[in-house]
């Protein structure tokens, strides 16, 4: 009998976790798509890195539902794949020569080409400066938190922050004011504009 109710409660609790994770995917998979998009430049590649957090955090879920903040744990989990997913891909393409291709982009509205400048701009930042840059201004998030999201110190935070917004308005020309185009969300081919 003992036996029983143990087995009882694991399954409740399992399905319990199972409605939390639900919940949790249907409340926030739009705004991680987005930050993987910011980060990756590119509307499959962000898919790709959202569905890997997911299952990151699917494995780890009594990890990130117990967190303080589970939304920040997924936004550095969403990150940290990020960067391997860049040093992985730099790795590829030292090891084949091959050149940087952009990818192929089309959209609508009056701020597109602004947005897509800021973008490529993006693109071109090294990896732990853009994730700074996006999670300070696309994403609002203070300097503490971008620091514990990423898992630096609040003063690299700062200064790779402030080294790239000087080197995406020195890239644009400097008349753009960086978060207003960050916030911007054009049409896109891919779910996340």
């Amino acid at each position: 009998m003992v036996l029983i109710s143990a087995l009882c409660r694991d399954v409740r609790d399992h399905v319990i976790a199972d409605e939390e994770f639900n919940l949790f995917f249907e409340r926030h998979h739009r705004e991680l798509g987005r930050l993987a998009y910011l980060l990756t430049g590119n509307a499959d590649e962000a898919d790709d890195l959202t569905a890997d957090a997911f299952v990151v955090a699917w494995r780890r879920w009594d990890r990130v539902r117990n967190a303080a903040h589970p939304l920040a744990y997924m936004r550095g989990i969403v990150a940290r794949l990020a960067s391997s997913r860049v040093r992985r891909l730099l790795r590829e393409r030292r090891r084949l020569g091959a050149m940087e291709a952009g990818a192929a982009e089309w959209a609508d509205g009056p701020d597109v080409p602004a947005v897509l400048d800021v973008r490529a701009a993006l693109r071109r930042l090294p990896p732990r400066k853009r994730a700074c840059v996006v999670l300070r201004h696309a994403f609002d998030l203070s300097e503490r938190e971008t620091a514990e999201v990423l898992g630096i110190s609040v003063g690299t935070v700062k200064s790779q922050t402030s080294k790239a917004v000087a080197e995406l308005e020195q890239s644009l020309g400097g008349s753009m004011r960086i978060s207003a185009l960050l916030l911007k969300e054009p049409r896109l081919d891919g779910p996340h504009g």
